[in-house]
């Protein structure tokens, strides 16, 4: 026969729930930052993907016409067209500087801010070309 007496007690006392709670919750407070850096650095891609072809375009360029960047720092005399203002995605426009420098400027998007701008300077060296970020994407850690 059972005993009527002898029951086993089966789940979770209250404070273990509200352990569990805290953890929960002291992990989401660490991680939900870190994601959303994590998406801006994502986002960030779409500029600079952008700026990808102009650097080529230039270091063509300067190759063609003996390292002379005055042959190459409009867009039209790298013969391309660059990005104005199209207000879709991460990208708004791309202008290039009278020295080579080629100044992205992003949309606000996905936690990006229109005054997060990206420099990219070109370092000659002879016949290398090297490239230099500056601007807030370095400062915001999106790119290195």
């Amino acid at each position: 026969m059972k005993n009527a007496s002898k029951s086993l007690q089966k789940g979770f006392t209250l404070i273990e729930l509200m352990i569990v709670v805290a953890i929960v919750g002291i992990l989401a407070a660490v991680a939900l930052p870190a994601y959303q850096n994590y998406i801006k650095k994502a986002a960030y891609t779409e500029v600079t993907a952008g700026i990808a072809p102009v650097k080529t375009s230039i270091i063509v360029c300067l190759q063609q016409n003996g390292n002379d960047m005055t042959q190459c720092n409009t867009a039209a005399k790298l013969g391309i067209t660059l990005p104005s203002g199209n207000g879709t995605g991460a990208l708004n426009t791309i202008a290039l500087g009278t020295t080579g420098a080629i100044t992205a400027t992003p949309n606000p998007y996905k936690g990006i801010l229109a005054t997060d701008t990206c420099v990219l300077t070109p370092l000659q060296a002879g016949d290398n070309v090297s490239w230099s970020y500056s601007g807030a994407c370095v400062t915001n850690g999106y790119v290195k």
